[in-house]
């Protein structure tokens, strides 16, 4: 069945604004339409996801998706909301972060079909510009009250706004006019907080093309989706490290499952309509499920499953699983050896550490003075009683014998992770 895509946005809560006739248009032929991603990280993080789902479902609805990597405006930084003006990125930085942000939008989007995606530069059209020739191309058809009118320009001129970051409009203005001319390209998206420059590209294009109200062949179109918050208002997209990274080297594929599986009951709902795949039906069950019990954290666990598999891969997400597992006393020594060390140590991140040194853990001739000689018990009478009570494990092997010697295998050929009931301490042999 031919998925509607401005019904999948209005279902999915993914639908802000967007300029009248933009509908008829999707619905009347395969359109073209494009987003903007700057490169200021060589990584997106999942408050881009927001925008690439909206690319996402206008493939899956037949319609042919562009992405436009900001070679040229990463230059500039778009001053949109932010407080003050952002630092230049060196030419070297906008490279790694432009081959950084291709391969991920890769993950995403087919590259194959009769809507085939397409990534796009705007450095290329830019470089053999000169500025008296941009402005008689594209600064000619604004004139300076129109683009004060932003929203975006108007906050910032209360602190102070740059002609560099002024101008930044213009140029993302006239990629929507190089898009529509080069490629046929009609409808520009993005975030709602980019409307105003947005609606500056179809007046641009309007302008240049001599187009009015009733000339729909030469009408280009905008439209939004409202950017993700949490229940309580906050900006959503943050851990306590700071952004959640797409790359793994960033954000590993345990802390990104982590932070779904973290997400409050309240902000579910509206995540799992915007970040995942699944069906109407399908999520509409799973919140039956997740009322019904929630301890049991139905939501959050199919979206950690959804969302770690398609941004990392299956096995990346089993992996989070079980190293997940391993933090609650469920996972097993083949667990603990099979996670990666950098895995490893984030699952135990939070748990009482102390070191041993190498001479002192191989010259330990029992658990005992192993434990004592790594501080894990305050005195060795205290690990015998614990020992004796059936309270003291080493990598998951139960201890008995208060005078066992030493030959555990190391975890990651340094770590001995010690039980003490239900709570874990981690020895590091250095």
């Amino acid at each position: 069945m031919k998925i509607n895509f401005i019904e999948e946005l209005r279902w999915r809560g993914m639908l802000q604004d967007m300029m009248p006739g933009t509908e008829e248009q999707l619905e009347k032929e395969q359109t073209s339409a494009y987003i903007g991603f700057d490169p200021t990280a060589s990584s997106l993080h999942i408050g881009n996801l927001a925008t690439i789902m909206l690319l996402v479902h206008l493939q899956r609805a037949g319609h042919k998706p562009y992405a436009l990597v900001g070679g040229a405006t990463g230059m500039i930084g778009d001053p949109s909301f932010k407080a003050a003006e952002r630092s230049f990125l060196s030419e070297e930085t906008l490279a790694l972060n432009q081959a950084g942000i291709k391969k991920q939008l890769e993950q995403f989007l087919d590259f194959t079909g009769s809507n085939a995606a397409e990534i796009v530069n705007n450095y290329d059209w830019f470089k053999d510009f000169s500025f008296l020739g941009f402005l008689r191309e594209a600064g000619k058809f604004l004139s300076v009250n129109y683009m004060m009118s932003k929203d975006s320009v108007k906050k910032r001129l209360e602190t102070g706004i740059s002609f560099t970051e002024f101008s930044y409009q213009l140029l993302q203005g006239y990629d929507f006019y190089h898009l529509y001319k080069t490629r046929g390209v009609k409808l520009q998206m993005g975030g709602s907080d980019q409307w105003g420059n947005i609606t500056t590209g179809t007046e641009i294009i309007r302008r240049k093309e001599g187009g009015n109200e009733e000339d729909a062949e030469r009408r280009a179109f905008a439209l939004t989706t409202p950017l993700v918050t949490k229940a309580d208002g906050t900006k959503f997209g943050k851990s306590e490290s700071g952004n959640v990274w797409l790359d793994a080297e960033r954000t590993s594929p345990y802390q990104f499952y982590q932070f779904w599986l973290n997400a409050a009951d309240a902000d579910c709902g509206r995540l799992i309509r915007v970040f995942t795949l699944l069906s109407k039906e399908e999520i509409e069950a799973l919140e039956a499920q997740h009322a019904e019990a929630p301890h049991l954290r139905i939501l959050q666990k199919a979206i950690a499953k959804d969302v770690t598999t398609r941004v990392h891969s299956a096995e990346a997400y089993e992996m989070a699983v079980q190293a997940s597992e391993v933090l609650f006393g469920k996972g097993t020594l083949e667990t603990l050896q099979s996670l990666d060390e950098q895995t490893f140590v984030q699952v135990f991140e939070g748990v009482p550490q102390t070191e041993i040194s190498l001479a002192d853990y191989e010259a330990a001739p029992n658990v005992t003075d192993l434990l004592a000689a790594a501080e894990v018990y305050p005195s060795k009478g205290e690990i015998r009683r614990a020992i004796q009570g059936n309270a003291v494990s080493v990598n998951k092997a139960k201890i008995t014998d208060a005078n066992q010697t030493v030959d555990f295998q190391l975890l990651q050929g340094k770590y001995l992770l010690i039980a003490k009931g239900k709570k874990n301490h981690l020895v590091k042999v250095v």
